[in-house]
Order: structure tokens, then sequence, then C-alpha cells
């Protein structure tokens, strides 16, 4: 039999800007008036979407509307979206440290959350007594915390400084230790949002570990992030948030998809004119992007695992640069990166200068899938320092369609030391006069 230990109906949450509640007394008594008179609140009549893109025309937002759903026990959730989509605000919700503004949550079951870096932590307290202050909050003996106590401290890597008070931890070590204590101490629900981004990568493919082995244990699990690879690896059904409304609700995958389809415009030309839209803002800009082109005309960008990718970069000089360098990435449409190179040689150019430099891509071994082009101009080194002139996000989408190596689950991962560090092999740059 199924048993649902969460249940959302008609929640939203409005808040005030700039404000701590009504933010004048006028509106605190009307606030108070209604409520003592049973009748609803007239200021939650106010309002308007939370979109941040705009500046709007009401200081009253909502940063949830009308959100309903259903957790069962065991389920693993991702909730996705947009920064500003209302992801936190509901986690914050579901975890009372915030009461929503209409609506109702239900929850049956011990809730642990791990909502931002040292929630729930007193800097003053070292390591092992925090790790009984939180779970007592969780309403656990302390007999049954000590049975835990040498497999937490195990499981965060921090047993040298478990006795140091946690104000003289790194954010890394804080994560450390609150999720080792979060996920240890027999949660029936546990509430992750994106602090586990701050860890390293052995720490985050741990707690993922950690995180698989609590859903089959019948736990449930609501997991909040911005690695969309690791929503669908981890999750059995995703929602995805907009502007505080629930756009999606279904499988991980199709959540994922959702999410990219709403965020990405996937335009497969094989012809790039560089727009606004598509510029890194903050820049120097002495070199200017102006179009980027697949020279191999395939019908919709479909290519095959090992077909050779040529991608021809015209560049326009506002000033004379020597000794710049060309980086590009390539990306999943789930916005996972699985590969970087710089080029080598360095180019020059003149300002008033168009320039055009060709990129010959083979033994990609790229999976099946869709993926798409950034690329970055500058010069310097990882000890001078790198000075990029332009950076261009988002283009030339291709297709991966078929490959006889289904087996192949793409090029390596980002390297922890960042660009240059993986680059293809047989990587050919020319520069075309």
């Amino acid at each position: 039999m199924v048993r649902t230990l969460i249940k959302v109906e008609n929640l939203s949450k409005q808040y005030r800007l700039g404000v701590v509640g009504t933010g004048t007394m006028r509106d605190d008594f009307t606030r108070w008036w209604s409520g003592v008179r049973g009748k609803e609140n007239p200021l939650l009549k106010l309002g308007e979407k939370n979109d941040r893109t705009i500046i709007g025309n009401s200081d009253y937002v909502w940063s949830l509307r009308d959100i309903n759903f259903d957790v069962n026990q065991g389920d693993v959730l991702g909730i996705i979206g947009r920064n500003g989509a209302g992801k936190s605000t509901l986690l914050k919700i579901l975890s009372r440290i915030t009461a929503p503004s209409t609506g109702s949550v239900k929850i049956k079951g011990r809730v642990a959350s791990l909502l931002e870096v040292g929630t729930g932590f007193h800097p003053e307290l070292t390591g092992k007594e925090n790790i009984y202050l939180n779970g007592a909050i969780l309403g656990m003996k302390k007999s049954e915390i000590t049975k835990k106590l040498d497999e937490i401290i195990e499981f965060s890597s921090v047993e040298r400084y478990i006795d140091t008070p946690v104000k003289r931890y790194s954010s890394g070590m804080y994560v450390r230790l609150a999720f080792a204590v979060a996920a240890h101490l027999d949660p029936e629900i546990l509430i992750i949002d994106e602090v586990l981004a701050v860890g390293d990568a052995e720490f985050q493919n741990k707690c993922l570990g950690k995180i698989k082995d609590i859903s089959t244990e019948g736990k449930t699990v609501l997991f909040v992030s911005h690695n969309m690879g690791s929503v669908q690896n981890l999750c059995t059904r995703g929602i995805l948030l907009n502007n505080g409304e629930v756009l999606f609700d279904g499988s991980a995958v199709d959540a994922v998809n959702a999410y990219v389809s709403n965020s990405i415009s996937l335009n497969f030309s094989n012809f790039v004119e560089i727009k606004a839209e598509h510029k890194n803002s903050g820049v120097f800009q002495e070199i200017e992007v102006k179009s980027v082109e697949l020279k191999e005309n395939f019908p919709n960008n479909q290519y095959a695992t090992n077909d050779e990718l040529t991608v021809e970069i015209t560049l326009y000089g506002n000033e004379s640069i020597n000794d710049f360098r060309v980086a590009f990435g390539i990306y999943t449409i789930q916005e996972e990166g699985v590969a970087a190179h710089f080029t080598d040689p360095k180019f020059s150019i003149k300002k008033g200068e168009e320039k055009k430099i060709s990129l010959k891509i083979v033994n990609h071994q790229l999976a099946k899938g869709q993926y798409y082009f950034n690329f970055a101009i500058g010069k310097g080194n990882e000890v001078t320092g790198v000075k990029e002139f332009d950076i261009v996000m988002k283009t030339l989408f291709f297709e991966i369609a078929y490959t006889d190596k289904d087996h192949l689950k793409g090029i390596v991962m980002w390297d922890q030391q960042g660009w240059g560090k993986i680059n293809f092999q047989n990587v050919e740059s020319i520069e075309i006069q």
C-alpha cells in the first residue's frame, strides 16, 4: 500500500519587497483584524508573479502560487527550476522554517533538512556537540545518537576537528558534517537544497551514493539541484518550478527535458551570428566573436560518433592583440560540461581586422545526445592570469544521433583543476587567411 508522507494543497507564499512583515502599522493591523474576524487577509489579493526579469508594479510578490503535489514513501523527488523559481522557499515551508501565506502542508514522519551551510549548527559548539544537538532536534535519544556517532564522524571525514568549535570550520567542512548528521540520524524525510555544491567532487559523489542508499531503505528524499545529470540519475520523479508555479510534474527525465526546453532555445542551425543574448557580460571585448559555423552541413546537425566536427569562428579586432587563444567547451543540453580545449598555437589580430579560425575535432567519442558549444577568447595562463576578451554561450546545437558504440559514456567530465586540463585528442586549429 502506498503511504503518502507529504501532501501540499494550494500552497502560496507572499512577500513584500524590502521589508519585514507588511512594513506598515496599518497593514499589520489590517492583517490582524481580518484574522480576528475569521476573514481572508485582504493583502493576499495584492501582488504579482515572482518574475525577477521585470521591475513590476507592486511591492508584493508571490514566491509560490497555488502549489499542489503529493510525495509518497520511498520517492526521490527532484525540484528544479531557474534561480528565483521558488525552490528554496518551498523547502523552507516543508522544513517548517517559514509559514505559508495560504494553503496547507501535511507531513508524516521525522524531517531532516540541509538547506544552507551550517543550518541548525551552533557556532560555539564543537562538531561532536552539534551532532548531539541536531539529533535532539530530530527527537532522538542520546543513546541512539551515540550508536551512530562513529559512523557520522567517519563519513564526514573531519575526525581531526570534531572537538573544535564549528565556527572555525570552512564551508566545505560545515557541509560535510551537516550532511553526515542529516543522512545518518534516521530521518524518514531528507530535504536537501543546493548546499552539496560547496563540497568537492569526491564528497559530492559520496553524498549522492548515500542518498541512493537512503532511498533504497524506503526513506523519502527531496533534492534541489542545478546539476541536471544528478537529478536524472538520482531522482525517480521531478517537479519543475517557474516563477513560483508548477510548470511540470512527472518523471525526473521528463522534468529535466521540460526544464531544458523552457530555459534553452534549441536552434540547430549550422551558422549562428553572435548577438547580445549569446554574450557573457563583464569581459573586455578587445576581440569580438562575430559568428560561429559548423562546416559539415549534416541535416539538422545530426552526426554519428567520431564524425569530424569542424567549427569556423569569425573574429573582429577592436584592438591589436598578440598571442591570444581560442577555447571551447562542449555541454549536454542538461548543462553538463563534457570537454574543454585551449587552442595551441596562439593567434594575433590587428585593429579593424576580421579573422577566421577553424577548429577540426576528430576522435571525440561523444555518446548519443544533444550538445552545444561555448567559446572564449583570451590570453595568459594560470600563473600570469587569464584575460578574457569575449565569451559566447549556448551556440551551435548539434546531436549525436547514432553510434555503433552505444556503451560509450562520453568524454571524461571536467577536471577539478579547471579549464584546459582535459583536452580532446587530435584537435587541429588553423588560421584561415
